[in-house]
């Protein structure tokens, strides 16, 4: 993200409090229409848009800017908005914008956290233009040609906070919502071209993509501090001084260098919430952000336990549910009854995570007016996160081809604004 981003966000978010705006980051790849190659061409959609080889372009409401790698490109709110009722209709425009500019190079958007067929050894660019010595930095210390660099996707949420009382609930409504996420979000169950086991393969690579300092990343659950300071000497002072002897030039010495689940941005009082994979429409996306945001609001609101409650779990508790539900979903089983209850949810010994979201969506959104968000999260909770509906897809051992169809249908689904069901088309 530019300075002059950052300087708008932090402008607009400053004069927020709790759940008054919220900002949105959508990544999508390019790649071929035909084979899925992914085409590093994202600095050439902007000049096509603009006639120069600029980070962000700006429509009002919604901005476009590069990422790290020439084949991803972000669409995001251009200031925080409101409410999240509607948004998918104005990413969705956007989505449509960019494919039509990408037919010349028989080019498209692909969804999903990760790219299945992609060899990132051999196909990462890095962006070559304006601000790019953060990306240098990244790649001398880390080598960016891996997936964990080039192959994942994200939407970032961004809710605001007005000030340390208000982060705090935040802060510790947000750590007992990450470990769920990958349940409903995770779109990533293959890498190169096989089946990995794992229904959020991107989060997988994601958490050790810089174990060369595990400070940066931590637990991907952050740590259990309430306050500015807490946080400034507890996590960022520590991660500054670990990467200080790679980073020579202090390219690096900022908050976006945290890899947190959800990281503090008091540079724009807003926490940033990282583990959400892109969907196959900004539709679905939409419902995700809306089912999250709902339960973080009730645990904020200290709606079924007290903050002191939420306040005293453990990064390394969370963080080991987190890597359970990274590999099994909503089928992860969860036999703390304490963890259980903060949710409110009146069960007599255990319960899935899948059954535990079907309790918050029922106890925390009323959709009456919203009935496509309301048919997207009945299919993710009946039939399961978007990784469960590939691998339906595609059985047990899919081929190179296989895969390609079934990828090729979830752009369809992303140009369309739809979802995906296996047997159904979009």
């Amino acid at each position: 993200m530019t300075t002059k981003t950052l300087e708008q966000m932090s402008n607009a978010t400053n004069t927020l409090h709790l759940f008054e705006g919220y900002g949105v980051e959508m990544e999508y790849m390019i790649v071929d229409k035909d084979t899925l190659q992914v085409k590093p061409i994202t600095d050439q959609l902007i000049y096509d848009e603009v006639g120069a080889y600029v980070s962000d372009v700006e429509f009002g409401d919604i901005a476009w800017s590069n990422e790290l790698v020439l084949h991803v490109v972000e669409l995001k709110t251009q200031q925080p908005v409101r409410t999240l009722i509607g948004l998918q209709h104005q990413f969705q425009e956007h989505v449509q914008k960019i494919n039509q500019m990408l037919e010349k190079h028989n080019a498209m958007l692909l969804p999903t956290g990760a790219h299945p067929l992609m060899d990132p050894y051999t196909d990462t660019k890095l962006w070559p233009h304006e601000h790019n010595a953060v990306y240098e930095a990244y790649n001398r210390i880390f080598d960016c040609r891996g997936h964990g660099w080039a192959n994942l996707q994200s939407t970032h949420l961004n809710l605001p906070f007005g000030n340390d009382e208000e982060f705090e609930k935040l802060h510790a409504a947000i750590r007992m919502v990450l470990p769920l996420i990958p349940a409903i979000a995770a779109s990533s169950p293959i890498l190169d071209g096989k089946i990995s086991g794992l229904l959020d393969t991107r989060l997988e690579v994601y958490r050790n993509n810089q174990q060369k300092i595990p400070a940066i990343a931590g637990k991907v659950i952050p740590e259990a501090v309430f306050s500015k300071k807490e946080y400034e000497e507890q996590i960022l002072q520590k991660m500054y001084d670990a990467v200080a002897p790679y980073d020579q030039e202090r390219e690096l010495q900022e908050e976006f260098l945290n890899s947190r689940g959800a990281i503090a941005r008091f540079d724009r009082n807003a926490i940033e919430i990282r583990l959400i994979d892109i969907q196959e429409s900004p539709l679905v996306d939409l419902a995700v952000l809306q089912a999250v945001v709902a339960v973080v609001q009730a645990l904020a609101a200290e709606r079924w336990v007290s903050m002191a409650d939420l306040k005293h779990w453990d990064e390394n508790k969370l963080s080991d549910l987190l890597l359970q539900v990274i590999r099994t979903g909503q089928e992860t089983v969860i036999s703390d009854m304490e963890f259980i209850r903060s949710f409110g949810h009146d069960c007599s010994e255990n319960c899935t995570v899948g059954e535990l979201w079907k309790h918050l969506v029922k106890e925390t959104l009323n959709l009456d007016e919203q009935p496509e968000i309301a048919y997207a999260l009945n299919v993710i909770l009946s039939r399961g996160c978007l990784s469960k509906r590939i691998l339906e897809a595609l059985g047990e051992s899919p081929s190179e081809k296989e895969i390609r169809q079934v990828y090729l249908n979830l752009s369809r689904c992303l140009e369309f604004g739809g979802v995906f069901i296996p047997e159904k088309p979009c």
